[in-house]
């Protein structure tokens, strides 16, 4: 049901969850209920709330917001968005998801064996699976989490069987598209089971519609023993959108998990909350994360890695670079807890500020209670070297180019660590077109 009444946000999502979901099994009743009392305890994060102290939500959420998407794009439209997050010469499955829900006219669905790739909404009711979207997620802390966990209609479920080595990744495109204001919640559980070996790609793209579209999406990757999950997100979403993503990500024994995350300018606010629990020894973890800014536009990077058993490795590397009256925010915790000793933990974030006007609030943090540890943690903010600069300009090279070289150097020990090539060429071409008139 859309509500056509302009009353605010909050009433509205209260008045549409005693209407939604009447073929929900008892079990996910009761996950919902649960989740959805949590949110209206909390109601939406204020500057009040520690973890948004320094991203102010409510300017974003003052539309009147339709809550489900009535009409669609027409396929040849659709077509050419998704032809922008192509990644040339990279051979991939290829997914279409818009404004959440699994196109398949757009979709090359694997049909191979161990793979299962198919809408949530045809698993939602399975029982075995609920234990996994509410699993290292506190509901009563995070009220995006617990709006998204009540509320979503549909999302993507993949599952890679034990044992099983997927050779091609799958690239999922998110299309967000609406001719209104849109407030939509997808949610999506990727489960990779023993010894087994699966890369992901995600990118978000827009249509060129003037309407604000806010995001609230939540992902569960569930990581068993010695699996191996490469997951690179690139989002490059226009002006009028608004994304708040949590990713959740729970790892056993010797499981390996990598993660590349890139933000790029344009869209109004970009909140990525990154949330890994190493739950076994041996487990390993690597993050990168790159953010480029411009305009008025709010990038807010929320990590906390939880190691909880011994002898685990995580690496976090976050950089930004900062136009025009544009704001970032850094937030990054590390928790050794007091059974994780010979943990191995690294944290660093780094920011360029190329205007006066730009602003970054960065707060690495550890939290450590075991005594046998190797944990450390930092920040840099700074501006282009202008040495740098000048030996450049002296070689006859214009300033354009001169500094967008000395970017490149700056992004290069983030692009580096992202596999296969065509992946890292397709980045590096989206930064350059987003950049150029900078």
């Amino acid at each position: 049901m859309t509500s056509q009444i302009a009353i605010s946000l909050y009433d509205q999502l209260v008045d549409e969850f005693e209407n939604l979901n009447a073929d929900d099994s008892d079990s996910l009743s009761l996950l919902r209920q649960t989740a959805f009392n949590a949110f209206k305890k909390q109601g939406f994060p204020s500057i009040k709330n520690e973890d948004w102290k320094y991203t102010n939500v409510v300017p974003f959420l003052k539309e009147n917001f339709e809550l489900e998407s009535v009409e669609g794009e027409d396929i040849e439209t659709l077509k050419s968005v998704v032809d922008t997050a192509s990644i040339r010469f990279l051979d991939c499955y290829r997914i279409v998801l818009v404004n959440g829900k699994l196109e398949e006219n757009l979709s090359d669905i694997p049909q191979i064996k161990g793979l299962k790739l198919q809408p949530l909404s045809a698993v939602k009711n399975d029982a075995r699976l609920h234990h996994y979207l509410e699993r290292n997620i506190e509901v009563e802390k995070k009220p995006f989490a617990a709006l998204n966990t009540a509320m979503f209609t549909d999302g993507l479920f993949i599952e890679i069987e034990r044992g099983k080595f997927i050779e091609k990744p799958v690239h999922v495109v998110h299309v967000f598209t609406s001719d209104k204001n849109l407030f939509v919640q997808p949610r999506h559980l990727f489960i990779a089971r023993e010894n087994s070996t699966f890369s992901l790609i995600e990118s978000v793209v827009n249509t060129d519609d003037a309407s604000a579209i806010f995001i609230n999406s939540v992902t569960n990757i569930i990581l068993e023993q010695d699996a191996q999950f490469d997951h690179c997100v690139i989002n490059s979403g226009k002006k009028g959108k608004r994304y708040i993503h949590q990713t959740q990500v729970s790892q056993a024994f010797q499981s390996l998990y990598n993660n590349y995350n890139f933000s790029l300018p344009q869209a109004d606010l970009i909140r990525n909350n990154l949330n890994v629990v190493l739950e076994d020894k041996h487990t390993e973890s690597h993050l990168y994360g790159l953010y480029l800014s411009t305009g008025n536009q709010l990038i807010d990077n929320h990590s906390l890695v939880d190691h909880r058993m011994p002898e685990c490795n995580s690496n976090e590397l976050y950089k930004g670079v900062l136009f025009d009256s544009s704001k970032a925010v850094f937030s990054g915790k590390i928790f050794v807890r007091v059974d994780a000793q010979k943990t191995n933990a690294f944290q660093q974030n780094n920011n360029l500020l190329l205007s006066d006007r730009a602003t970054i609030d960065s707060k690495p943090q550890l939290e450590i209670f075991a005594d046998d540890v190797k944990c450390s943690h930092g920040c840099t903010v700074g501006r282009l070297n202008e040495e740098g600069l000048f030996y450049l300009r002296s070689r006859g090279i214009s300033e354009k180019v001169a500094r967008s070289l000395l970017l490149q150097a700056f992004a290069a020990d983030i692009l580096e660590h992202v596999k296969p090539e065509p992946i890292r060429i397709h980045i590096e071409r989206l930064i350059a077109e987003r950049l150029e008139f900078v």
